[in-house]
């Protein structure tokens, strides 16, 4: 009898495995190359051999009588497996990470509509299902999106990622509706290697409703030990591949309405060869895709905020003046700085040249203070932090005739404007 009642015992556990039910976890929308007809989706799964779908159909379409539905490119994702790390709870532990990564890209898609979709994977049963949504880009000029970066999601500090959602529920409070989209500056993670900070905040409400499209920040892009590897940020996006060599997922470019995006890489571009490299593309993207407005973003800050000195703005000024940026925008310093547009150091109407602008951070722990303004005071129309704890973003609304960001702090309260006046530069 005892060994029946064994034998019973180890059949259902087999079956039990068997018949297992596939996590999906750390999903993210992106927009396509074209946001208005194409959408990326990145998740990923436990190892196994089951393929996995999405099935999307448009919102209103409540009964999926139109769905479609497209098989997953899988691949296995090894490269934060046995990362040093931390729990929650401060323990140190080696990241236990390998598992099937999963991207689709959809296309033909109607511009300015949302859709609903499915994650599916082998045996899931429809309870089990994970349904989100996604919106594409309008093709007309009117749209808004928030712009958050320095969030630095810490397992041992969850109120880092609590400030960051607070953040953005402000955010909709302004607009009294949900953005159309979410663009961050880089830094979302503290250790991008640490893969267990990275499912966490994608599963939250807040997080996993919107579209998002960033920059890969250096935290992003390293390890407790200070290893780097733009693998981390590539495997938890599914970004276009359009960038240059070496970069293709991190570097990219995506067209929202009539404004194109370019997103670089600060961590590809240390030496002067890495950075001819990166202007070279950025050059050749602008020329080919004429549009109404140009917006750049790259995670290193264009000025020091303390005291105003140049940084990244002395390498790319002029390069943004020949091609006709209307707005760059960085983090990383945490602490908010603005200029009204320039051209050829020295501000103008409006009518030409590029308005800087970078993010303060949002985690409310790893803020900066700012002393006097020494250097750039002719630029520097703008600056401001709460010191170490710091929580503020912004809102980016686009119209006909301009584009109008406007900072807010975590009490609502708007603290700054710009408007970055249509050049009208489409072919």
């Amino acid at each position: 009898m005892k060994n029946f009642q064994l034998a019973l015992i180890l059949f259902l556990i087999a079956v039990q495995t068997a018949f297992a039910q596939t996590k999906i976890y750390t999903v993210i929308a992106n927009p396509g190359e074209r946001a208005s007809n194409e959408i990326r989706l990145n998740w990923h799964q436990d190892l196994s051999n089951e393929k996995s779908y999405t099935t999307y159909t448009e919102l209103k379409d409540k009964k999926w009588k139109k769905s479609k539905t497209i098989e997953a490119n899988q691949e296995i994702c090894s490269v934060f497996d046995s990362i040093y790390s931390k729990r929650p709870n401060g323990e140190d532990f080696y990241e236990n990470a390998r598992f099937i990564r999963n991207t689709v890209s959809i296309k033909g898609l109607k511009p300015h509509t949302t859709y609903q979709y499915k994650l599916i994977s082998g045996n899931m049963s429809e309870n089990d299902q994970i349904i989100r949504h996604f919106k594409t880009a309008p093709q007309s000029d009117k749209w808004s999106m928030g712009i958050i970066s320095d969030i630095h999601v810490y397992a041992p500090i969850p109120n880092r990622q609590k400030a960051g959602m607070a953040m953005l529920q402000q955010l909709e409070k302004q607009t009294q509706k949900p953005l159309d989209m979410m663009l961050h500056v880089g830094d979302l993670s503290a250790w991008g290697g640490s893969y267990s900070f990275w499912p966490t905040l994608y599963a939250d409400s807040t997080f996993s409703k919107y579209v998002w499209a960033g920059v890969n920040g250096n935290h992003d892009d390293m390890t407790r030990k200070h290893a780097t590897n733009n693998a981390f940020f590539h495997n938890v996006n599914n970004n276009p591949i359009n960038g240059y060599e070496g970069q293709e997922g991190v570097s990219y470019y995506f067209v929202y309405g009539n404004t194109l995006f370019i997103m670089l890489n600060n961590e590809a571009m240390k030496s002067e060869q890495e950075l001819d490299k990166a202007q070279q593309w950025l050059r050749k993207v602008i020329n080919n895709n004429p549009s109404k407005y140009t917006i750049v973003l790259s995670h290193y800050q264009w000025f020091m905020g303390k005291d105003g000195r140049s940084s990244q703005y002395t390498r790319w000024k002029d390069l943004f003046d020949e091609v006709k940026v209307d707005l760059a925008i960085s983090g990383n310093n945490h602490i908010y700085v603005r200029t009204n547009a320039l051209y050829a150091d020295k501000e103008t109407d409006g009518n030409t040249g590029t308005v800087y602008i970078q993010t303060p951070s949002a985690d409310n722990e790893r803020g900066q203070n700012m002393g006097e303004l020494l250097y750039n005071m002719d630029l520097i129309k703008s600056r401001w932090t709460e010191g170490a704890n710091t929580v503020g973003a912004l809102i980016l609304n686009a119209s006909k005739k301009q584009l109008k960001l406007s900072l807010y702090d975590r009490t609502g309260e708007c603290i700054d404007e710009v408007i970055v006046k249509a050049k009208t530069k489409e072919k």
